[in-house]
């Protein structure tokens, strides 16, 4: 009988995170899944993963905390065995010029959606390298590629994101890793859920299909990079935008 995959999703309990990680459970993939927070949410998440028949082990975890990060991965592994793929997807918004911009609104964002990244791919490495074998996958942003106003400190920290895949696709490779990352464009989740009318016409106007993304057009593509199928595929960044440019 063929061992189940084991795959931990940050940021599971709502929007695309979620999406992934009933993607995954659909595919056959038991679940680690953490988010900041404990609650409603979260439970739904994991009762949501369990009704398509996987195991979830479920916690509340602060990517920027890397001790933190280290406990549940422990645990994570303890409760539903060795990780076999990564999805780092947490992430937070502080949108302001930067001229209104305070160094928390930049510190907060940073660590929580570039620092939280190297904290859980850290955690992982070690791990995979002993296996000779994992799969990662880094949420970016299509905004990590073209810059977007009043987002320096998001469009920053998912560039970062872009370059630690990049450079961890090259060091991990040859022990048998791969390191993508997928850059979404505007997707309709509770992070956008403040963004002005004016604001989303403008997207739409640059994005070829016209139309904005969903959580489940991020989570197909996720699936595949995770998946046998993109065995050759690393050091990618896959742009799901919908043309935006």
């Amino acid at each position: 009988m063929t061992e189940r995959p084991r795959a931990l999703v940050t940021g599971f309990s709502r929007g695309i995170g979620r999406a992934i990680a009933l993607r995954l459970a659909q595919d056959g993939y038991d679940i680690a899944g953490c988010s900041r927070h404990a609650g409603d949410e979260a439970e739904h998440s994991r009762a949501a993963i369990g009704r398509h028949g996987a195991t979830c082990h479920a916690a509340a975890c602060d990517v920027s905390d890397l001790t933190a990060v280290e406990e549940f991965v422990r645990e994570a592994e303890d409760a539903i065995g060795p990780i076999t793929h990564v999805v780092n997807n947490a992430g937070i918004l502080r949108d302001h010029p930067i001229v209104l911009m305070s160094q928390d609104d930049w510190r907060e964002v940073i660590d929580a959606d570039l620092t939280g990244v190297w904290n859980m791919c850290r955690a992982m490495a070690l791990r995979f390298v002993k296996r000779r074998a994992g799969v990662i996958v880094n949420i970016s942003s299509a905004v990590g590629v073209l810059g977007g106003e009043g987002q320096c400190n998001y469009s920053a920290a998912k560039a970062g994101v872009i370059g630690l895949s990049l450079s961890l696709a090259k060091e991990l490779g040859p022990r048998g890793i791969r390191v993508n990352a997928v850059a979404p464009g505007l997707v309709e989740t509770t992070m956008i859920s403040d963004m002005p009318g004016k604001a989303r016409d403008r997207v739409l106007e640059r994005t070829s299909l016209r139309r904005i993304g969903t959580p489940d057009d991020i989570a197909g593509a996720v699936a595949f990079l995770l998946s046998d199928d993109a065995a050759y595929v690393t050091g990618h960044v896959l742009r799901v935008d919908g043309g935006l440019a």
